[in-house]
C-alpha cells in the first residue's frame, strides 16, 4: 500500500517523492524529536498527553513554534492524512518535528519542520500479547541521564544498537539500563515490574522515557487503587519479581514470560490491560 505524507507546507507527497532532503537536520545530526499516536475507531487516543511531551521536548530542545502544535493540530492534520490515504478508523501515526533552515552543528535558525506519517492497524483495541515476551539486560551501552532523558528525541542509536543485540540473541524485547545501571526501559516501551503484589516503575530522574502509555498505566493504577512506585530499580529484582510487563501509545500493555530462566505471571498485566481497554 503505497501512502502519502504530510509536510509542514501541507503539501502531500507519495514516497515515489522525495520527502525530505539530505540537508535534513534530523537526517544529518538527529536534531528533532518524534511521537507515535495511535487512532482507535476514528478518535486519536491520548492526544492531550502526546501534546504535553511534544512541547516539553521542543522546548528542552530549544525548537520554536510548540504554540502551534496543539489538540487542534493534530486533530486537523491527522484527518487531512486520512482521508487523503483512505484510511478510517484505526491508524498509526508518527509526527517527526525537526529544526528547519540550514547550519553546521550551530543551527542558523530554531523554527521547526514536521513529517507525519500514517499506516493502517488491524486491531481497534489494545490486545494484549497471547505469548509472553522473552527480554535480557542489554549491557554493551547505558544511556545517559540529562535533560533529553525524557523526550522522545531523533538520536536513537542506543535503541539500534540494543535491536541488534536483540535480534542477535533471539529476544522479543531487551532492557536498557542507565549511565548508573538500573533500570531504565527497553528499546520500544517504558517497564513495570511485580514484586510482592507491588507494582515498581522506574521513575523520570532515572532517565526513561516520558511514556504516554506509562503516564496512562499509573494514572489507570491510581484511579483504581492499585499502588505504583516510582523507584530506582537494581536489575536484580528482575530475578525475584512475580511479574514484568512493558507499555507504549501503540502496543499498550505487553506481558513478559522469561527473563534467562525465570519465568512470570500476567495477573496484573492481564486486569490492567482490561482497564486500559475500558477507557
Amino acid at each position: 500500500m503505497q501512502l502519502q505524507y504530510l509536510l509542514h507546507n501541507d503539501e502531500f507527497f507519495t514516497t515515489t517523492h522525495p520527502v525530505l532532503t539530505a540537508s535534513n537536520r534530523s537526517f544529518r545530526y538527529g536534531d528533532g524529536l518524534f511521537e507515535t499516536i495511535r487512532m482507535s475507531n476514528g478518535k486519536l487516543q491520548f492526544p492531550e498527553y502526546h501534546v504535553d511531551r511534544l512541547k516539553a521536548g521542543m522546548k528542552a530542545l530549544k525548537i520554536e513554534g510548540s504554540v502551534l502544535l496543539d489538540e487542534y493540530f493534530l486533530k486537523q492534520k491527522t484527518a487531512e492524512l486520512c482521508k487523503k490515504n483512505k484510511l478510517k478508523d484505526n491508524v498509526k501515526f508518527r509526527l517527526s518535528i525537526y529544526r528547519g533552515g540550514e547550519g553546521l552543528y550551530t543551527p542558523e535558525i530554531n523554527k521547526y519542520g514536521y513529517v507525519l506519517e500514517a499506516t493502517p492497524m488491524d486491531s481497534n483495541q489494545y490486545d494484549l500479547n497471547k505469548k509472553g515476551l522473552i527480554v535480557d539486560v542489554y549491557n554493551e551501552l547505558t544511556k545517559p541521564v540529562n535533560l533529553l532523558s525524557n523526550c522522545k528525541t531523533s538520536s536513537s542509536l542506543l535503541y539500534v544498537m540494543a535491536g541488534l543485540y536483540k535480534k542477535q540473541h533471539k529476544l522479543d524485547e531487551t532492557i536498557i539500563l542507565n549511565q548508573h545501571g538500573f533500570i531504565c526501559e527497553t528499546i520500544s516501551s517504558n517497564i513495570f515490574v511485580v514484586y510482592d503484589k507491588q507494582i515498581y516503575t522506574p521513575a523520570l530522574s532515572e532517565g526513561c522515557i516520558a511514556g504516554v502509555m506509562r503516564r496512562v498505566v499509573m494514572q489507570l493504577a491510581k484511579a483504581n487503587n492499585i499502588s505504583i512506585i516510582e523507584a530506582q530499580l537494581n536489575p536484580e529484582v528482575l530475578r525475584q519479581a512475580e511479574e514484568v510487563f512493558i507499555t507504549n501509545a501503540i502496543g499498550g500493555i505487553r506481558w513478559v514470560m522469561g527473563y534467562g530462566r525465570k519465568r512470570y505471571f500476567n495477573e496484573i498485566s492481564k486486569h490492567m490491560s482490561a482497564l486500559l481497554n475500558q477507557l
